[in-house]
Parts: C-alpha cells; structure tokens; sequence
C-alpha cells in the first residue's frame, strides 16, 4: 500500500493475478493510495501486515487517507485484478483466490460507505495498474494488451 499527493508520482501494481489492485482518489486534495491486496480478508488479528488483504487493506488505506486530508465522501474507488490464474476445473473450485478477493471487496466497499467508480476483475490473464496521482487517473493493462483508463 502507498499513498501519495506528489503530482510526478505515479503508483504502480505490477502483475496482478488472483490479487485485486484498489485505488482511491480524492480529487480535490490530489490525494491517492494504491493497494496491491493478496487475500480476501485478514482471519488471524496478529498479522500486523493489515494490506496484504482486501477487507483490512481498503479499511487501513481509507483511514490513512483521512488522516492525510482526504474526504472520505469525494473517494474515488475502482479496482483491477481478481483473475483465476488457475484453469484446471478442479483447482479453480478450491483454490478462485481471484473471485474470493473480488467478493471480499464488494462486501467491504458498503461497510466503509464508499461507491465503487470503476473496475475490471475476472477472467483469466493477469493486470498491471497504474494510477496517476497528478489528474487520479487509473489504468490497467492486461497481458499482451493495449492500457486504458479505467
């Protein structure tokens, strides 16, 4: 997770498979953060690495960007990946990290009352965000395709 209000940065998720790229933007305070999310949700509260999963993640990144100067009612949200890396029928049943991450972010983004703007999650191929702190534009690009705002 990073979180910037330098205009010249530009916050980057490099190949993201099963793991979901979230973005937040206040626009009016060229705030941003970026969270490159693992797993679904944090089971085990001892674990003190709160962003490497999507429920405590997006809660840990908001937080930070409140206590930055972001107004939590101008976030814009969008999120990328969420992929099943994995094609044999059998393991994608147990091992779908990708839907279950998708699915743990649609359950948070209604307890922390924030509206989802933008995504591209599924499939199969893996993502690479990036999310351009000077204007909040977010893109993604997948595997041997063309980037594009999102």
């Amino acid at each position: 997770m990073v979180i910037s209000k330098d205009p010249n940065d530009i916050l980057v998720a490099y190949g993201l498979g099963s793991c979901l790229g979230i973005g937040m933007v206040d626009p009016l305070r060229g705030l941003s953060g970026l969270l490159h999310a693992v797993l679904p949700e944090r089971s085990n509260s001892s674990d003190q690495n709160f962003s490497k999963y999507v429920d405590s993640g997006m809660q840990g990144m908001l937080e930070e960007l409140v206590k930055s100067g972001a107004d939590r009612n101008r976030i814009v949200l969008r999120i990328a990946g969420g992929a099943n890396m994995l094609t044999s029928v059998d393991l994608s049943r147990t091992f779908d990290i990708g839907t279950r991450n998708i699915k743990s972010a649609q359950q948070t983004i209604p307890k922390l009352n924030l509206k989802l703007s933008a995504q591209d999650v599924g499939g199969t191929n893996g993502r690479t965000v990036r999310l351009y702190v000077r204007d909040g534009r977010m893109t993604v690009r997948m595997i041997g395709g063309q980037e594009r705002d999102l």
